[in-house]
């Protein structure tokens, strides 16, 4: 019979899952009485900082507003080898066009890919984006264990 109970993956397996950029679900806290907003995102990774780097549309329309220093969690999942696999990230955005972390996120920019996921009504072109980093207080990998007879 087959197990389903995960285990924990070490700081390097969580930043080789990651790799430097991809796509998850970030989940942004609303008021005790809401759930919370959950959308798809496109990120970046920095293994070296430990942190990550999102490119969010935003203008009257979204949803998103006012997200500096709003907490979130961000989860990652995929299948690898047959097996899932998950990162959760949790921890409070922090707007990159702040000057104190201005020189700081140059150098985890450069080393982050953050793909462009064109999910919008209009072209992205036209799409207002604002660079956001989430430093996670906490994160956390989790892999399914390999089956047992």
């Amino acid at each position: 019979m087959e197990s389903d109970h995960p285990v924990s993956m070490a700081d390097d397996e969580v930043d080789e899952f990651l790799g430097n950029g991809g796509t998850g679900v970030l989940s942004l806290s609303r008021t005790a009485v809401h759930s919370p907003h959950s959308v798809p995102v496109s990120y970046g990774y920095d293994a070296n900082a430990r942190t990550f780097y999102f490119r969010l549309a935003v203008g009257p329309e979204s949803s998103k507003t006012d997200l500096d220093d709003r907490p979130v969690s961000f989860v990652v999942h995929r299948q690898v080898d047959d097996r899932w696999q998950s990162v959760v990230a949790t921890g409070q955005l922090e707007d990159l066009a702040e000057s104190d972390i201005a020189t700081e996120t140059l150098s985890g920019l450069d080393r982050v890919d953050i793909p462009l996921i064109d999910i919008f009504e209009e072209p992205t072109r036209v799409v207002d984006f604002e660079f956001y980093r989430l430093v996670p207080e906490a994160l956390t990998g989790r892999v399914e264990s390999p089956g047992r007879t």
